[in-house]
């Protein structure tokens, strides 16, 4: 096999996860990603939805 090859189907796992995390973040995450960092306050503030809310509706996700 080709190490090139081999390279890729070993990060291929990574990247998935990293795909499929960074889309939970952008369209259903309302701050349980920052509550390890910041406790209640990531609720109330609502950091990630606020920070993801444009990209939510320009992908015609609701978020309301």
């Amino acid at each position: 096999m080709d190490r090139t090859l081999g390279r890729s189907l070993l990060t291929l796992p990574f990247v998935l996860v990293f795909v499929l995390l960074a889309i939970f973040a952008v369209l259903f995450d309302n701050g349980a990603l920052l509550a390890p960092l910041l406790g209640d306050v990531s609720y109330a503030a609502n950091y990630w939805h606020e920070l993801f809310r444009d990209g939510r509706h320009l992908l015609g996700a609701p978020c309301h």
